[in-house]
């Protein structure tokens, strides 16, 4: 487990999102990054999170892609869960790649992506290996 201040914790997002692909970063518009401890009951339930399962992030508001040309939305939220990433991780590096990983599938949401293709990117991204 690392616990780090919550401005290094801010840092690091930064540092995540100035390395997402150009591509991504682009049409990155009217999105807080905010950072939570925990996510909320209401949160879990929404999720339908059993007491067992851990959350790092949650992108809430419109996908890019079911916008279809409004423009008069609400700005989206991307939630980075502290307490979860310092929890799975045994120090600030692997804390820093959970984050970033985090940031990147959050934003991946965001653009529209569900879980199947975003883990088909991350295989590709790594060779291909599970």
């Amino acid at each position: 487990m690392t616990n780090v201040p919550r401005d290094v914790i801010e840092q690091i997002i930064n540092q995540a999102i100035n390395n997402l692909p150009e591509a991504y970063v682009e049409h990155l518009k009217n999105v807080a990054f905010i950072v939570e401890d925990e996510p909320t009951p209401h949160q879990r339930e929404l999720l339908s999170l059993r007491s067992d399962q851990t959350l790092f992030g949650l992108y809430e508001g419109v996908p890019l892609s079911k916008r279809h040309g409004a423009t008069k939305i609400l700005p989206d939220k991307i939630t980075i869960f502290q307490k979860p990433l310092e929890s799975a991780s045994n120090n600030i590096n692997e804390l820093a790649d959970r984050i970033s990983r985090t940031v990147w599938h959050e934003v991946a949401h965001y653009y529209g992506l569900d879980h199947d293709r975003i883990r088909e990117l991350e295989s590709k991204e790594r060779g291909g290996q599970s």
